[in-house]
């Protein structure tokens, strides 16, 4: 090769670097602020690990072309409105929420930002989407729960304690529509069953104790609707329960996992999985207007049979023949 040549060549390529660069730094790299109900524990990284696995598997990928900005513990409705206006003066180019307080605050903050929900109960009543196969405006997302939860609750309990015949229904008014949702369903069950159904609602943390331990002489078990506000709280209720030698039956198998006696409900680290299509579908240019809100349509059911002894109760084979997980 002739010299003259070898330097033309040369020069070419050294030219090229920097343009690649450049182009490299010129990719745009979209902003997502995550707005989680739970704490950083195990149940909340995996329900992140599901949201980066959903991402990836659609070409995003946080440090590359993604950034996500997690917020964790977002369940107070005032500490909501705080978490998402400072998330907004980062400008994110989405916001994907946890629960209803981090999503009602989104709602009420911008009308702009593309918001996908995960952990919402009835977005249509709490007017966060105009229908669900219409939401309208920026929001759109997944639901936890569907109306017929709140029998298989009552039901549960009744065959994993067959025994009970007043039970209660342990809620936060202000955190947990899940209760109004489920309530329907759960009345005509408890009343085929012979069961009185009782409402106990607690509104701050001393009531959680009082309200278990008074109970515990007028009922023979509890049930626990999905609840942002009770949910932090988890620990000492799975305590309680032990303590008062009380079952109760969860929404969420992750509870179990902890010391729960039993739950049925979906995979929260699932819609979390799920939440990642929407997110990419929105980046690709859709609206969120026109994306259905997705209701759950796969539960699980997951029983603890240490804790089951510890309460004196035998789970029939039936019932674990049934059973997507039993910890032993």
């Amino acid at each position: 090769m002739k010299r003259r040549e070898f330097i033309k060549l040369a020069g070419g390529a050294v030219a090229s670097v920097p343009l690649a660069a450049r182009a490299q730094q010129n990719e745009r790299v979209r902003r997502i602020g995550v707005l989680m109900s739970i704490a950083d524990d195990h149940e909340g990284q995996r329900r992140l690990s599901a949201l980066h696995e959903g991402l990836e598997r659609r070409g995003w990928v946080d440090g590359k072309n993604i950034r996500i900005d997690v917020n964790w513990s977002v369940n107070d409705a005032e500490q909501a409105k705080t978490v998402v206006n400072d998330l907004i003066k980062r400008a994110p180019d989405l916001i994907l929420t946890s629960g209803t307080p981090a999503t009602s605050a989104s709602r009420q903050a911008t009308t702009a930002i593309p918001v996908v929900f995960t952990v919402v109960s009835e977005p249509v009543e709490q007017g966060l989407v105009r229908s669900l196969a219409h939401p309208g405006g920026n929001i759109t997302g997944f639901t936890n729960l569907e109306p017929s939860l709140g029998g298989k609750w009552v039901e549960l309990l009744k065959e994993i304690a067959p025994s009970v015949t007043r039970v209660a229904m342990i809620f936060n008014p202000q955190t947990a529509p899940a209760s109004i949702v489920a309530s329907r369903s759960a009345d005509q069950a408890a009343r085929r069953l012979a069961i009185e159904l009782i409402r106990s609602p607690v509104r701050d943390t001393g009531e959680i104790d009082s309200a278990i331990t008074r109970l515990r002489s007028q009922t023979d078990g509890f049930i626990l609707p999905p609840d942002t506000f009770l949910n932090p709280h988890r620990k000492l209720i799975i305590e309680l329960a032990s303590r008062n030698q009380i079952p109760v039956v969860y929404p969420a198998s992750y509870l179990v996992a902890e010391g729960g006696l039993a739950s049925y409900g979906i995979d929260l680290a699932d819609s979390f999985r799920q939440a990642a299509a929407y997110v990419d579908r929105i980046f690709r240019g859709e609206k969120p207007a026109v994306l259905p809100v997705q209701q759950p349509t796969k539960f699980d059911l997951a029983i603890n049979l240490k804790t089951a002894k510890a309460l004196g109760l035998t789970v029939s084979p039936t019932l674990l023949a049934r059973a997507d997980e039993v910890i032993e």
